[in-house]
């Protein structure tokens, strides 16, 4: 997934960034707020856990020591929902640029990827690669569903934008949040990948508001790029799976009338 690795720094949440990224009171009041999926609303597990879940899928048990030995192996090839590739293979170069437009790149990519380590574990590839399908493999951060609850209970629109090869719907429907989310657009989906900001318009245009009357909040410079379609942007800081991560100065921002 785009939605992935790429960070800049983000911006501290001090009082002084806070006056950096609030807008003057003369801008519009915000109506919606589009929000990135990985990194923003969930984390995916922790790696040791993803590499143990997955072998006990193929039938084998895994020690703690050999699946850490594993997972950081893993992570250096390419991990869906973690850092880009140390390397990507020639012959894995066109299902990478495909990766989030298209779901059979973005399973092909990140399969290949983990393929290029040799676990001895018959299936292993496949089975890394479904949980990131599955609502277990993922960790929606503590305030995501109070902040979506807010928004909701404050009439303001929801979408979530987000660079992906996959449907996250599942995820969400599993999670008791897909209530709280009014549009999806995903890049496999849309076919247009952040920066571009041809997805922020979709995005907005599914919620039926103005650019203008928009929040997007996320965790990377590509999120940023929704800045070319008008709208406000929000850049949170990375943190690991369980961790708050400063979701909470999204109501700070889209309740301030």
């Amino acid at each position: 997934m785009h939605d992935v690795p790429e960070h800049a720094e983000p911006p501290r949440l001090s009082s002084d960034a806070d006056d950096a990224v609030r807008p003057s009171p003369s801008r519009r009041p915000v109506e919606a707020v589009l929000f990135d999926f990985h990194g923003t609303l969930a984390q995916v597990e922790e790696p040791r856990e993803w590499v143990i879940a997955a072998a006990a899928a193929c039938g084998v048990e895994l020690d703690r020591v050999r699946a850490t030995a594993l997972a950081d192996r893993l992570l250096t090839a390419g991990r869906a929902g973690g850092p880009l590739p140390a390397r990507v293979p020639p012959r894995l170069a066109e299902l990478w640029a495909d990766r989030d437009l298209y779901q059979h790149a973005h399973r092909g990519a990140y399969t290949g990827l983990a393929e290029t380590v040799d676990a001895g574990i018959d299936g292993f590839a496949d089975a890394l690669y479904e949980r990131v399908l599955v609502p277990e493999g993922w960790v929606p951060y503590p305030d995501t569903e109070p902040v979506l609850a807010a928004l909701r209970e404050a009439g303001v629109k929801v979408a979530l934008v987000s660079n992906i090869g996959f449907d996250v719907r599942p995820l969400f429907a599993a999670w008791k949040l897909d209530g709280l989310v009014d549009a999806w657009a995903l890049s496999y989906e849309v076919g247009r990948c952040k920066p571009d900001p041809g997805i922020f318009l979709r995005a907005c245009g599914m919620l039926g508001v103005d650019p203008e009357r928009t929040l997007m909040v996320g965790d990377s410079p590509a999120d940023a790029g929704a800045v070319a379609a008008g709208c406000e942007v929000l850049v949170l800081p990375g943190a690991d799976p369980g961790r708050p991560n400063g979701l909470g100065a999204v109501l700070d921002l889209a309740l301030r009338n």
